[in-house]
């Protein structure tokens, strides 16, 4: 068995969609980055990452690279569940934290559920997403931003 986890953070600005979990969620701001800055599947994927010792996102997927530029964050998913497969892992629980304020997230988990275990080949049940939000404090509470934590638990194949 292998254990490791994943933090991302992303800034809140205008004129970009929120996706979470590979879901568009309706807001007004939606999160900067290189990518489609989805902080759920950038915490995912550095857990993996981590619990099979290749490094984290940045090293896979550089945001000096047009290739990534804009990308939907599932395909980056997809590609770590390869990798994940490939050193004779299989996902056997991953647990996630997403920490924002607004908007409230709870419709949107069952299919952002789906979405993960889709992409790693996975079932629902292997999958835990819950939302926090920090009380009013800090860059969340502030509305400039939103974060998310991976903890995840591979098994040998």
């Amino acid at each position: 068995m292998r254990i490791g986890h994943g933090f991302d953070v992303h800034q809140l600005g205008a004129g970009r969609l929120l996706v979470l979990g590979g879901e568009t969620i309706e807001h007004p701001l939606g999160l900067l980055g290189h990518s489609d800055a989805d902080v759920v599947i950038h915490a995912l994927c550095d857990a993996i990452l981590g619990a099979i010792g290749l490094g984290d996102i940045g090293k896979h997927f550089p945001d000096t690279s047009d290739e990534f530029k804009g990308i939907d964050s599932r395909r980056l998913l997809r590609s770590v569940a390869q990798k994940m497969h490939q050193e004779g892992y299989e996902l056997g629980n991953a647990d996630l934290t997403i920490v924002a304020q607004e908007p409230k997230l709870a419709p949107y988990i069952p299919r952002m559920i789906s979405n993960l275990a889709s992409d790693l080949r996975a079932s629902e049940q292997q999958i835990n997403i819950k939302a926090t939000t920090t009380e009013r404090l800090g860059f969340v509470g502030q509305e400039q931003g939103m974060a998310a934590h991976a903890v995840v638990l591979l098994t040998s194949i």
